[in-house]
């Protein structure tokens, strides 16, 4: 194993439901296939790196997360292309999932740079993007 590679990411969330019927949903598409799951959370793993969620305690559920606040901006994930991420939008508008700066897609990142924005139940930022 390559030393400073991604290892786990564990996100706390407001309600751990709604978030993994979306996340189950995406990293299925991604490639990623279900690691553990426990009463409390469940993770995804692709390749040696996996994605946790954790159902945050009631008595921080008082301040909702948003990513202009210090801390987590968003989370970015590769695609294989342009078409792939197409075929991302299209089934993220099926699901009735709003895209992000919509009327600059998929150039809001800039005219070289393909891709989709969207959030997750908890309002955090995820990209998807094709190099």
């Amino acid at each position: 194993m390559a030393e400073g590679l991604l290892h786990h990411v564990e996100l706390y969330v407001s309600d751990l439901e709604k978030s993994t019927k979306f996340w189950d949903w995406f990293l299925t598409e991604l490639g990623y296939h279900s690691y553990q799951k426990w009463d409390k959370g469940q993770s995804w793993k692709l390749g040696e790196t996996y994605l946790v969620f954790v159902q945050a305690e009631a008595r921080f559920l008082d301040v909702p997360f948003h990513r202009c606040r210090p801390g987590l901006n968003h989370l970015a994930f590769h695609a294989a292309s342009r078409q792939r991420v197409d075929e991302l939008t299209v089934k993220l508008k099926e699901r009735e999932i709003s895209i992000l700066y919509e009327h600059e897609h998929p150039f809001a990142g800039g005219e070289d740079y393909y891709a989709v924005y969207f959030e997750d139940p908890d309002r955090i930022k995820v990209e998807v993007v094709a190099e």
